[in-house]
């Protein structure tokens, strides 16, 4: 733990004692509301971490993607640890989605393509006739910070599927007394780690619901205006962590929302 983080926690628990929080159910939020995560945007001049939009560098070989692609990651440009994910220390995520929004799919064999460093791959136009590609920008500024849980997800998680008024008010309280600090998302287009941040209902609980397991966000990306047929349109990747661990990337949860 960062001395910056230490001392925004201790100042949490002073905010959060301010207002007449429970001294059990603050450490409690911050054991369990809190993941690292990176989050990514365009501008700056630092070097690249990943592109959206565009056409693919795909390996040769690979069955074209059912759905058009998203983004690339190179993975060696994150900070080490910084997502809290398993994930390989170098190569580059790939991610695909549509704009199908209420569609929760999984598991998805190509939402999501792990290529190893040195792997030799070349542009690839991909043939959705029912879409251009994604508008094609460079992230370069990235912030690596925590990332809080979803109220709602927090007091399910903590207090079962029936949650009191007064559970799901502490809950927003918490949330309340975290972002008051200082604790906003920055302004971000794709998100790597963390908790999910849903305009309907959060990708991981759904995917859980499912058949269970160690969910956990993969990416999220905010669509923007160029998806002109979303409004304020997400697209999540979920994965159980033995399978990222793994690399089973044919696993992978994918659902498209909007506001």
């Amino acid at each position: 733990m960062t001395d910056d983080t230490a001392d925004r926690l201790d100042r949490f628990r002073a905010e959060a004692a301010s207002r007449g929080l429970p001294a059990d159910d603050v450490e409690g939020w911050i054991r369990a509301a809190l993941l690292p995560a990176v989050y990514l945007a365009e501008g700056g001049d630092g070097p690249l971490v990943a592109r959206v939009g565009g056409d693919p560098l795909l390996p040769r070989g690979v069955p074209e993607p059912s759905e058009p692609f998203v983004a690339s990651v190179d993975l060696a440009a994150l900070p080490p640890g910084a997502t809290g994910l398993p994930l390989p220390s170098d190569g580059r995520l790939l991610f695909f989605a549509g704009t199908e929004a209420g569609v929760a799919e999984g598991p998805v064999a190509d939402a999501v393509l792990y290529v190893p460093a040195g792997t030799p791959a070349g542009p690839r136009p991909l043939a959705h006739s029912w879409r251009k590609p994604y508008q094609d920008r460079e992230l370069r500024t990235h912030w690596h910070q925590s990332s809080a849980q979803m109220p709602e997800s927090y007091a399910l998680d903590t207090w079962g599927d029936f949650p009191e008024d007064e559970q799901f008010d502490r809950a927003e309280e918490l949330g309340d007394a975290w972002s008051d600090l200082g604790g906003y998302r920055p302004p971000w287009t794709l998100q790597i780690g963390g908790h999910p941040v849903s305009p309907q209902s959060d990708p991981v609980h759904d995917a859980r619901d499912t058949g269970g397991g160690d969910w956990m966000l993969l990416a999220s990306w905010r669509c923007g205006d160029d998806v002109t047929e979303l409004d304020s349109g997400v697209a999540h990747w979920v994965i159980r962590r033995r399978d990222l661990a793994a690399l089973r990337f044919d696993r992978v949860h994918r659902s498209v929302e909007m506001a």
